[in-house]
């Protein structure tokens, strides 16, 4: 259906890929896969035509509908979601419209032998069976099947899409892409942004879809569950394994040994030979010999081992001082910002040693407990404490973005360092796989990997005893994936991680807080206990009665009113001081950052980036006045209480 015959891209003199051909059949369930900036994204934008090929050609039927979902995409605002998600639907209205234009120019017309007449019929009939063909199902409940499997609530649906993260974006636009009903689906890691409850839904949808699917991921479950057959991309090349990914790793090494040892033993033969040619080169009697074994070796199909790239993150934690037994307890508290509360009552208690993962639905509250733990946030209600000698290294959901794009990867950390760990640095960033010029590049040109493995770099640099990682291996290859899990297993502090990738977890954490409707369970066990234990629950809610008509509670006395209106006072005013202190927060961080562009616009220099510089620096403005004016607002509320 698709081929790639002999692409080649070139970057100057360096080749990504080299003279590559496969092909994309029917029904094909393909994992693609291969290391950070090996290729992968480029093979499907060469597909989608987004990118052109150096040399070589690819090919496929006119008319393929390609569905197609890049790590980085433009979303659309304006519309509530359930209006966006729509829009999918916009041919089948054109059609019914052209269908209704039609009916009444028929019912107009008495002509009904002429060839315009019967054009009209024909497009009529056309139209009928297409409209017949594509709403079985009525497009809203489509809409909203999709849309609640990847993890949107009911009252989401009317929300406009730009008070939604770019995550949530994203399920917006993976929605509107499966609607679509493509031919080829081409999905460049589609479970970044997916919870587990919603990656176990995405994969009954794939094992399900009729068409062909070709999938970036560096989640390995989600490979095993999905795809059946895998292209590996390695140092320019294909090579193509007619299995899921963990068989297609068993198949690679045992081709790499079978090879080694092919390889060896025809070493040793050569040896032989050409020892015996030495030896007997201007020996008269064995001249025949010698000149039977020279052609042979002319002649000899000398077997090459494939290429491999060895280079691994060989990392270690630093030790560190010894905290409290108790590192974080929080007592029935209420975390959230006046205008919503995230999650009630909660009891939380991390040990020193353990190693606990928060999950649950995006937006539940796993990374507004970080900032609680990390003290950026403090409880409406309830007490949170850290405990005795606790030093925690911070790894944001958001940290490969956060780094500063105009700075090298080497200027990266010598910028924080300090002490002795200066003349180390070179040996951390080796560690994490860069080497040579590439400590040299700039931020801004790497790859999502890249800036990740950069972000955990960072953390080398302080002997932190606490953890607290939020989406640590978002944008990681497998490969980094996996050291940094063993890494993390030897680690000798107490590791607090929020990740929704199961391979992950698994056998790295022994307890779980999950985040679900606004409260917080713990679960002891590993992911996969969790997992069956979910599922057992989700058939028993289908077992229950439903529950009986409240009665109408008592009603309190006078004295138990004015006691429960003063305690209400006391939380109202709680709320206004923890927002006061969050937009003090970030009017300050407006301010940094407005003055950091005055200074460049000051001197722009050959900047090309002053157009874009301006923009950020009005958008700062712009949001640090609406946030001055909500503060002197609340300002005068603590003043008048």
């Amino acid at each position: 259906m698709i081929s790639v015959s002999n692409v080649t891209v070139s970057f100057g003199s360096f080749n990504l890929l080299d003279c590559v051909s496969f092909h994309i059949s029917e029904q094909d369930k393909i994992g693609l896969v291969g290391k950070n900036g090996a290729g992968k994204s480029t093979i499907m934008k060469l597909i989608t035509g987004e990118q052109s090929p150096t040399s070589g050609s690819i090919e496929m039927p006119s008319g393929l509908n390609i569905g197609y979902l890049p790590q980085i995409m433009e979303h659309h605002r304006g519309r509530t979601v359930i209006e966006e998600v729509m829009t999918v639907f916009d041919h089948l209205r054109a059609m019914e419209e052209e269908l209704a234009d039609i009916t009444q120019k028929l019912g107009e017309r008495t002509d009904y032998e002429s060839a315009s007449y019967g054009a009209l019929i024909t497009r009529l009939n056309e139209l009928n069976d297409r409209l017949a063909l594509e709403t079985g199902e009525s497009p809203l409940v489509q809409a909203k099947k999709v849309l609640y499997g990847l993890g949107f609530k009911e009252d989401e649906l009317d929300r406009n899409t730009e008070t939604f993260s770019q995550g949530w974006n994203m399920r917006i636009e993976l929605a509107k892409i499966l609607l679509s009903k493509p031919d080829v689906l081409l999905l460049d890691e589609p479970t970044n942004h997916l919870d587990i409850e919603s990656i176990e839904w995405f994969e009954d949808y794939l094992k399900a879809f009729r068409g062909s699917l070709m999938m970036v991921s560096h989640d390995r479950k989600f490979l095993d569950n999905v795809t059946t057959r895998t292209v590996e991309i390695l140092l320019g090349h294909i090579h193509d394994y007619k299995v899921p990914y963990s068989q297609y790793v068993t198949l690679r090494q045992e081709r790499i040994a079978q090879q080694t040892a092919a390889y060896e033993n025809q070493q040793r033969m050569i040896e032989k030979t050409e020892d015996f040619i030495n030896r007997f080169r201007y020996k008269p009697t064995k001249s025949n010999q010698v000149q039977s074994r020279i052609k042979a070796l002319e002649k000899l199909d000398r077997i090459e081992i494939d290429e491999t790239e060895n280079a691994s993150i060989n990392l270690k934690f630093p030790p560190a001082q010894r905290s409290g037994d108790v590192v974080f307890k929080a007592t029935d508290i209420t975390v959230g910002y006046p205008q919503k509360v995230v999650f009630r009552n909660a009891d939380i208690e991390i040990k020193r040693g353990e190693k606990v993962a928060l999950i649950g639905r995006n937006g539940e509250g796993k990374t507004t407990l970080m900032r609680v733990i990390m003290k950026e946030l403090y409880p409406l209600e309830g007490e949170a404490k850290t405990g005795h000698n606790v030093n925690i290294g911070y790894y944001a959901q958001n940290q490969e973005d956060i780094l500063d794009p105009s700075e090298t990867v080497f200027g990266t950390l010598d910028r924080i360092a300090v002490g002795d760990i200066r003349t180390r640095l070179r040996d951390i960033l080796g560690a994490f796989l860069f080497k040579g010029e590439d400590i040299d590049k700039r931020v801004s040109v790497l790859s999502g990997g890249e800036r990740a493995r950069l972000g955990m770099a960072k953390l080398m640099l302080s002997p932190y005893n606490v953890l607290a990682l939020d989406e640590p291996t978002n944008h990681m290859d497998i490969r980094s994936k996996d050291i940094l899990k063993q890494a993390l297993k030897s680690f000798d502090g107490t590791l607090i991680v929020v990740s929704h990738d199961r391979d992950f977890l698994d056998g790295l954490v022994d307890k779980l807080y999950e985040f679900r409707d606004g409260k917080v369970t713990e679960h002891l066990g590993s992911v996969a206990d969790f997992l069956r234990k979910r599922k057992l629950e989700s058939l028993a809610e289908l077992e229950r009665r439903a529950p009986e008509p409240e009665k109408t509670p008592p009603q309190p006395s006078e004295g138990v009113k004015e006691f429960r209106k003063m305690k209400a006072v006391s939380k109202e005013e709680r709320k206004i001081r923890n927002r006061i202190d969050y937009l003090e927060k970030q009017i300050s961080a407006h301010e940094e950052k407005m003055a950091e562009i005055e200074k460049i616009l000051a001197n722009p220099g050959n900047n090309p980036d002053i157009l874009d510089l301006t923009r950020e620096y009005l958008e700062h403005k712009r949001s640090m006045d609406e946030q001055t004016l909500e503060w002197t607002s609340l300002m005068e509320q603590i003043d008048n209480q």
